[in-house]
Order: C-alpha cells, then sequence, then structure tokens
C-alpha cells in the first residue's frame, strides 16, 4: 500500500542530514500549501525570533516536502504528524514540536450525500495517495463498512486543484479536500450555480467512529540540526511565536487570509474564510501526546509500517 513512500524512506538512516539552515541566521519555516501555513505567515510577519529572522515557504508536494526532509533542506517544516513519527522512527531524528491543526479533512460534495455512509456508490476524487487525506478517508470508510472499488469509488489525482476541477466539471460526485481547498471549492461552485456543501466533516466522522477527542493532523516538526542551534530557548521562542499568531489569526481571520493568500495561491477572502472550518491550534507536542499516540494506533491498525513499525518513544516529542 506505502511502497512508493518506503523506497524513499528506505535508507533515510544512512543519510547525513545537511544543516541547510547554518550557513545563515534565519530561520525557514515549511509549510503545506493548507490552513496551518496562515499560522507561519503570520509568525514570519511578527518578526524574528532571538534575533534570528523568520522565513516562509510552501511545500507543493507530499513528495517534495518527504525529499526536503530526506535531503536536509526543510529543517523546519508543517507535516502529517504520522509523517514525522515515520521519519522519526526510521532514524532521521525529526521531532514533533507541536500539533496546528486538529482536523481541516472534508469530503465536499452535493446536499444529497451527508456523512460517511452517504457516499456509498459514489464517485470520489482524492488528492495524494496513499498520504494524509487517503489514509484518514480509507479508515473512515472501514469503520462505515464501505470498501473502495466494490461500495465507492476512489479517483485519485496528484493535487487539490485536480480533485477541485473534476467535482465542478461533474466528473466526479465528491472530493476529499482540505482547508482552504474545500472552502474554494464551495465558493467556485456557487459561482457556477452547482450548490456543494462540507458533506463529510472528516473530524467530527473520526470522533465518532474512533471514540477520540480530537484528530491532531498535522504540526511543526524539526530536525537535529535546527533543534541544536536553537537550543531549548529557540525552540521555546519558536513555539511561543506560533501561539501569539494564533491569537492574532482568530482575531482577525480576514487579515490573517491576506498575509497567506499569495503563498497559498488563493484569494484572500477564501483563506480567511476557510479558517473557522480548520481547526487551527498551537499544541504542544507533549500535551498531545495522548492524542497522538491514538491517532497513530488508528492510522496503523493495518498497517504498522504507515508510523515507521510502532509509536515513537517519549524522544519524538520536541517540546
Amino acid at each position: 500500500m506505502i511502497d512508493r513512500r518506503h523506497l524513499m524512506l528506505s535508507g533515510i538512516a544512512a543519510l547525513a542530514v545537511r544543516p541547510a539552515l547554518a550557513a545563515s541566521p534565519a530561520t525557514t519555516l515549511w509549510g503545506p500549501p493548507a490552513a496551518p501555513s496562515v499560522l507561519l505567515a503570520q509568525a514570519v510577519a511578527a518578526g524574528s525570533i532571538q534575533g534570528q529572522s523568520l522565513d516562509f515557504r510552501v511545500w507543493r508536494s507530499p513528495d517534495e516536502m518527504r525529499a526536503g526532509i530526506a535531503g536536509g533542506t526543510m529543517q523546519a517544516v508543517v507535516v502529517p504528524t504520522y509523517v514525522a513519527a515515520n521519519f522519526y522512527n526510521r532514524g532521521a531524528g525529526l521531532r514533533l514540536l507541536n500539533v496546528l491543526t486538529e482536523g481541516l479533512l472534508y469530503v465536499v460534495g452535493t446536499p444529497d450525500a451527508e456523512g460517511v455512509v452517504g457516499l456509498a456508490g459514489r464517485r470520489v476524487a482524492v488528492p495524494f495517495a496513499n498520504d494524509m487525506p487517503d489514509l484518514v478517508l480509507r479508515r473512515l470508510l472501514a469503520k462505515a463498512a464501505l470498501t473502495p472499488g466494490r461500495d465507492i469509488h476512489l479517483d485519485y489525482v496528484g493535487s487539490p486543484p485536480e480533485a477541485v476541477q473534476l467535482l465542478l466539471a461533474g466528473r466526479v460526485d465528491a472530493a476529499l479536500l482540505s482547508e482552504p481547498a474545500a472552502s474554494a471549492a464551495i465558493l467556485r461552485g456557487g459561482m457556477a450555480g452547482k450548490e456543494l456543501v462540507r458533506a463529510v466533516d472528516c473530524r467530527r466522522a473520526w470522533q465518532v467512529a474512533t471514540g477520540a477527542a480530537s484528530m491532531p493532523q498535522a504540526g511543526l516538526a524539526v530536525m537535529p540540526a535546527l533543534a541544536d542551534r536553537l537550543g531549548g530557548e529557540g525552540l521555546e521562542a519558536l513555539q511561543g511565536a506560533l501561539e501569539a499568531a494564533l491569537a492574532r489569526v482568530k482575531a482577525d481571520p480576514a487579515a490573517a487570509g491576506g498575509a497567506a493568500a499569495t503563498a497559498l495561491e488563493l484569494p484572500a477572502p477564501v483563506v480567511g474564510r476557510a479558517i473557522a472550518s480548520s481547526n487551527l491550534v498551537a499544541l504542544r507536542a507533549s500535551s498531545a501526546r495522548e492524542a497522538l499516540t491514538g491517532f497513530f494506533a488508528a492510522l496503523a491498525e493495518d498497517d504498522p509500517r504507515i508510523i515507521g513499525g510502532g509509536q515513537p518513544d517519549a524522544g519524538f516529542y520536541a517540546l
């Protein structure tokens, strides 16, 4: 199921991590094309930490993100939390600093197909096969006794924009999207006269299916070179910057959307609107450990290789 990923990670322990940030006092924060990057943009806009400037860049695909970690070019990067656990367990030294969202995945479709069971008989566009969105959806389908290929058809695509295009063109019934792509799809559907809704809130569906109180989906992870350079005080300062960013984002979503719109390649109003449904947080990894271990266990129920073979030990939790 995850052979491509395993091939990419198989030699990770043998790689010599290059401290890409060592030559510069700047700390680059890498984020996904999704709502947690709004927090990174806010933190960067606020200024430096410990006299070191902050920079923000977006990775565009899971493969780019994994290559950046493996090659040492991404030293501070927002990743799906299970990806951080996988790298850590495989000897890369990647540690989780925090959790930045407790769930921003939605199945967007027409109002007549609400709830996981409502997806039966439908075609659903799914970006990034065998990555976070796909893994979460498959666990939800299994809990609902729906088998892909028999009860539901999953159309895998290379990116969220491709999934949105298929949905708007009527070639699929629904699309699995993170925020702000979900908000963008609903808005574009309305402009085209097509009513679209969040047919499945994956966070709530996960809570019902697993009994978990939360779904710690993604967070900021740091590589050893950066952790050593910043030290404990620096990591605390970085965490503090993200906590302050969260407060500003919640206080003024519209302004926060404007600050991140260019990087996310979406209109500022769309990004601002998406914040309300992105469940953004800034929880220290150690504070979220119980939720994380439960999340990892559920994702890896059928295949422990998803998290690198087992639960990460205490060293995984950077703060």
